[in-house]
């Protein structure tokens, strides 16, 4: 079984050859497209197609793809909390202390699990493709893609920075300016594997953060990624001597909450309709209780945020 999908050419794209217009207006990946063409799979106005062909106003693309017959990881029963869904993605608020996907020896009780279980009750197959990971213990948003296509126009959204990622954390210490923005590169620690470090030779990083409120030995803040490095957060905050609260790998324990206070707390893209899409998850009690935590201890009379 198939799935067809069909799109007509539009003036503007005119003169394009089958594959740009597959890659650069569909958003298909190159592997998606040899894949498609090893098996025949592309056609214009009826007819096969060979991939530099130019493209005519009008002209009728149609492409079979395969139905998905696997999840990719082995569904599970387990709760989760739908932020968002449509017919192309699905949005989820991962909880603390959870994995997003199967990793090393653990092969179950992950999001991803869970999430192939819920679509699996609805008869539905789609392979489990999230667009970005979360750490075990951060919470929030998570995007998953239903299929090849949105998966490839989404990854592109995040190599253009359409793809906007918003996270809340509480810091230890607050950062002198209200405003900031930390650009160092960050790669592996030269002595721990499992870690990242900010060194010379490491990948381009550019993180963003600003005030939300301060206490006297803590600040929540807002803070905003420009890139996806492994650990980005929580080795950025702590370079600049504000490590994330609770962070046992690059800062230290905390008595009130038993992960690091990071949530990623909104998601914006650009939907199948070029629409401007918007998700957010509330923060967590753990976090809520924390600041409340940290502002009673500065001022026994303030009232919280939250």
């Amino acid at each position: 079984m198939k799935h067809i999908h069909t799109f007509l050419v539009s003036t503007e794209h005119q003169g394009l050859t089958v594959e740009e217009y597959i890659r650069d207006v569909l958003h298909y990946s190159g592997r998606a497209i040899q894949r498609l063409t090893r098996t025949k799979s592309i056609r214009m106005n009826g007819k096969s197609v060979y991939l530099q062909k130019k493209l005519a106003a009008h002209d009728q693309i149609t492409i079979a793809e395969p139905a998905e017959d696997t999840y990719g990881v082995e569904p599970q029963q387990g709760a989760i909390e739908i932020l968002y869904e449509d017919t192309d993605v699905i949005v989820i608020n991962k909880p603390p202390n959870m994995l997003v996907h199967p990793t090393g020896q653990t092969e179950q009780g992950t999001l991803a699990n869970y999430l192939a279980h819920y679509f699996q009750t609805r008869q539905t197959i789609h392979r489990i493709r999230p667009l970005h990971r979360l750490d075990r213990d951060t919470s929030g948003c998570i995007l998953f893609a239903k299929d090849a296509k949105t998966q490839a126009r989404l990854e592109q959204q995040m190599h253009n920075g359409e793809l906007k990622r918003t996270y809340t954390a509480i810091v230890d210490g607050c950062p002198t300016a209200k405003k900031g923005m930390i650009d160092a590169r960050i790669g592996q620690h030269p002595a721990f594997p499992n870690r990242r470090a900010v060194v010379p030779e490491g990948e381009p990083a550019i993180t963003r953060y600003e005030w939300l409120e301060t206490a006297k030995d803590a600040a929540l803040l807002r803070i905003s990624l420009e890139t996806g490095r492994t650990h980005q957060i929580r080795v950025h905050m702590a370079y600049i001597g504000h490590p994330v609260t609770g962070d046992r790998m690059y800062g230290k324990r905390s008595a009130y909450i038993s992960r690091q206070a990071l949530h990623a707390a909104c998601l914006r893209w650009i939907g199948h309709d070029d629409q401007p899409l918007e998700v957010r998850a509330p923060l967590p009690l753990d976090m809520k209780r924390l600041w409340e935590r940290k502002k009673a201890a500065s001022d026994p009379s303030s009232d919280s945020a939250f």
